[in-house]
C-alpha cells in the first residue's frame, strides 16, 4: 500500500478540527487499506509502532533527524535549522526542503506503508555505539524517496510530533463505521480494546473477520486490561443514593495502581496508563510469587511507599522517586513499599471480569498469602452512614486518602468509569469536593521572579462525549520555584505551534501544549464562567463552568493519561452537589 494514501489523509486531517470530518477521513482511509496492513496504519496514526505496554519507541532526537535530512538532500544543516526555526514545525520544514530537492532530482520509487513501518521498527530496535549513525542512515534512505507531503509526516512520526488531535475513541468510531457499517457497533470494538489494550490487533480482527470476531477477545496474561475507574462522591448519603443500602468499603491508598501479571516465574507490572513499569519495582518481581497461590494470574494492587520503622504510609510523591532510569536498586532501598491487593482479573485460564465483586474478593482472599510485603486491602461491608463514617475515619488515621465504595454484585467493567465504584476522599467532604486531576493545555509567561518560566498554566477537564479538552481554569498559585522549573522542562517537548484541535478555550495562551500532562488541583468552589468552556451552555446559555481560587497541590499525576483526568460530567455533578449544599445552608 502506498504511503502517499496515508500522508494525504493526514494532510486532510490537519486542515480540520471537526471530529466528524476527522472520523470520515479515517473511514475513507481504512476502506482503502488491505486488512493485513490495517494494524500498521493504525499504529502510525497513533504515532507509535506497537501498543504502549510493549514499550517500543522510535526514539529519534530532532538533531539526528535534521542531520538525516541534510544527508538525504545535500542541503546544509544550518539552512535546514533556519527553515525549522522560521516555520516552527519540523514536518513542514522537511516538506519545504524536499520541495527544493525535487527541483533538481527525480523520485526513485514509491514508498509503501510497509517500508515506512518496518524501517521505523528497525530504528526503534537499534542500540549501542553506532545506533545514532544507523538511525540517520535509515531516515535518510526513507527521505531520499519521499515526496514533500510524505516526508512531512515521516518527520512528524519519527520525532513524536504527529499531533492530529484524535484519540483512540475516534479511531474506534472510524473502524466501526468502515467495517461494521455503523458507529453504533463501537461498544463491541471498545470491549475488545479494553481487554487487550491493542488497537492494531482489534483493527486487524474486525477488518479481516467482521464484527463477530470481536466477541472472541479474552483477557490473557501479559496483555494488560484497561482499568476500571470510579466516580466520586462527597458523602456517605450520596453514596447510598447511588449504590443502595449495602456495599463494600475499601481503604483508598495514596500510591501507584499496579496491574500484576504472573505466569510461573515471570512477573510483569503495568501502570494505570498501561506502561510497563516492571523495572521500577524489582522487589515486587522478586517477592510476589511467594505470596500468590496461583501460577497464572492477573491481579490489581496499590504499591505504596512506607516508613519501615513505623509502618506508616508515605505520600505518593515518595513513590515517584523510583521513576528513574539509573540507580533503581538504591531507590528500592531508600523507598520501600508494600503491595496492597484489591482485585483479580484472571486466574488459571479463566477471566474474572464478569464475576461479581463479592466473587472476585473471595478469590483474592483465597490466593493471597499476607505478610509484611503483600497485603489484601482492608475491606468491610457497610449498611449505614455511620458505618461508612467510622471506616473512613479508620482509613484516614491509617494514612489513607479515603475509601473506595463498590457494589457487591457488580462485574469489573474494563475501561469504564461507572457508579459501581465510587471514591470518597477526605477533601471531598469540604465544599465542592475540591481535588481534581486536570490536563495542562497551555501556559502564560511569568513576570518578575517568574520571568523566563511559565507564570500560570491553563487547565482543562476531559469531555468523554466529544473527546475534547475544554478549559476550566487558569492556575498560578501553589507552585514553588522548583516545580516551575520542573514544568518548564516537562512541557518543553509538548509544545505545539497551533492549538490542538481537541482543545476548547476562550483564553489565548502564550504557549499551547499537546494535552498529555495531568496535575492535581484544589479549589474553593465551581462557578459559572463566560470564558471557560467546561459544560458550555449545559447549566446556563452562554456560560461554562470554572474553578474559583484554584491551587496546584504539588502532585503531577505521571500515572494518569489525559483521558483519565477529571471529566466534564464529574464537574457538572460536583457543581450540582455544591448548589444543594448552598441551598440547604440558606434554609438554616
Amino acid at each position: 500500500m502506498k504511503f502517499s494514501l496515508v500522508a494525504d489523509t493526514l494532510g486532510y486531517m490537519e486542515s480540520t478540527t471537526k471530529r466528524l470530518e476527522l472520523t470520515q477521513h479515517l473511514v475513507d482511509l481504512f476502506k482503502k487499506t488491505p486488512p493485513e496492513i490495517i494494524p500498521k496504519v493504525v499504529y502510525l496514526l497513533q504515532g507509535k509502532l506497537r501498543p504502549d505496554h510493549e514499550g517500543v519507541e522510535v526514539g529519534v532526537a530532532e538533531k539526528i533527524a535534521v542531520r538525516a535530512l541534510s544527508k538525504s538532500t545535500g542541503i546544509p544543516v544550518t539552512k535546514i535549522e533556519r527553515e525549522y526555526k522560521k516555520v516552527g514545525d519540523f514536518g513542514q520544514a522537511t516538506a519545504t526542503i524536499l520541495e527544493q530537492k525535487m527541483q533538481t532530482t527525480f523520485l526513485k520509487e514509491d514508498i509503501t506503508v510497509e517500508r515506512v513501518y518496518d524501517t521505523l521498527f528497525k530504528i526503534a530496535e537499534l542500540k549501542g555505539n553506532r545506533s545514532q549513525d544507523m538511525k540517520m542512515k535509515y531516515i535518510s534512505s526513507l527521505l531520499n524517496d519521499s515526496s514533500p507531503i510524505e516526508g512531512r509526516f515521516i518527520a512528524k512520526i519519527i520525532t513524536a510530533n504527529l499531533r492530529l488531535g484524535i484519540a483512540d475513541y475516534t479511531i474506534l468510531d472510524a473502524l466501526s463505521i468502515a467495517f461494521t457499517g455503523s458507529k453504533e457497533n463501537r461498544p463491541l470494538l471498545e470491549h475488545a480494546y479494553n481487554v487487550c489494550s491493542d488497537l492494531g490487533k482489534v483493527s486487524e480482527s474486525v477488518s479481516k473477520e467482521g464484527i463477530e470476531s470481536l466477541k472472541h477477545f479474552q483477557v490473557s496474561v501479559f496483555s494488560p486490561v484497561r482499568p476500571m475507574l470510579a466516580e466520586r462522591v462527597k458523602s456517605p448519603q450520596e453514596a447510598r443514593e447511588k449504590m443502595g443500602n449495602q456495599f463494600a468499603a475499601e481503604y483508598k491508598l495514596d500510591g501507584e495502581r499496579v496491574q500484576i501479571h504472573i505466569e510461573k516465574d515471570r512477573v510483569v507490572l503495568y501502570s494505570r496508563s498501561l506502561e510497563n513499569i516492571t523495572s521500577y519495582y524489582p522487589d515486587i518481581v522478586e517477592k510476589i510469587t511467594k505470596s500468590i497461590k496461583s501460577s497464572r494470574i492477573i491481579l490489581e494492587a496499590e504499591a505504596v511507599a512506607i516508613n519501615e520503622d513505623t509502618g506508616e504510609f508515605l505520600p505518593f510523591q515518595e513513590l515517584m522517586h523510583r521513576r528513574r532510569k539509573y540507580n533503581i536498586a538504591k531507590a528500592v532501598q531508600e523507598y520501600p513499599i508494600t503491595v496492597n491487593f484489591f482485585d483479580v482479573m484472571f486466574i488459571d485460564g479463566k477471566s474474572c471480569l464478569d464475576m461479581t465483586y463479592s466473587e472476585r474478593r473471595r478469590i483474592l482472599e483465597s490466593v493471597v498469602v499476607e505478610d509484611a510485603f503483600a497485603r489484601i486491602m482492608p475491606m468491610t461491608i457497610v449498611r449505614t452512614d455511620d458505618e461508612v463514617e467510622d471506616f473512613l475515619e479508620n482509613a484516614i488515621n491509617s494514612g489513607c486518602e479515603g475509601l473506595m465504595l463498590k457494589q457487591l454484585d457488580s462485574p469489573y467493567r474494563a475501561g469504564a468509569r461507572a457508579s459501581n465504584w465510587l471514591k470518597l476522599k477526605r477533601e471531598y467532604r469540604n465544599e465542592l469536593g475540591d481535588s481534581l486531576d486536570l490536563v495542562v493545555i497551555g501556559a502564560f509567561y511569568g513576570r518578575g521572579r517568574r520571568t523566563g518560566r511559565y507564570g500560570a498554566l491553563l487547565l482543562s477537564a476531559y469531555d468523554e462525549d466529544s473527546d475534547s479538552y475544554p478549559s476550566v481554569c487558569k492556575v498560578g498559585t501553589g507552585f514553588t520555584d522548583e516545580s516551575l522549573d520542573q514544568f518548564y522542562q516537562i512541557l518543553s517537548d509538548k509544545i505545539v505551534v497551533k492549538k490542538d484541535p481537541r482543545v476548547d478555550s476562550g483564553l489565548e495562551a502564550d504557549v499551547w501544549f499537546e494535552p498529555e500532562v495531568v496535575i492535581e488541583i484544589v479549589a474553593s468552589e465551581i462557578t459559572l464562567s463566560p470564558i471557560h468552556k467546561v459544560a458550555q451552555d449545559k447549566i446556563r446559555k452562554g456560560s461554562g463552568l470554572a474553578l474559583r481560587f484554584p491551587k496546584f497541590t504539588g502532585k503531577i499525576r505521571f500515572e494518569k493519561t489525559p483521558e483519565n483526568a477529571t471529566s466534564v460530567n464529574e464537574i457538572i455533578t460536583m457543581y450540582n452537589n455544591q448548589k444543594k449544599v448552598i441551598q440547604s445552608e440558606k434554609q438554616f
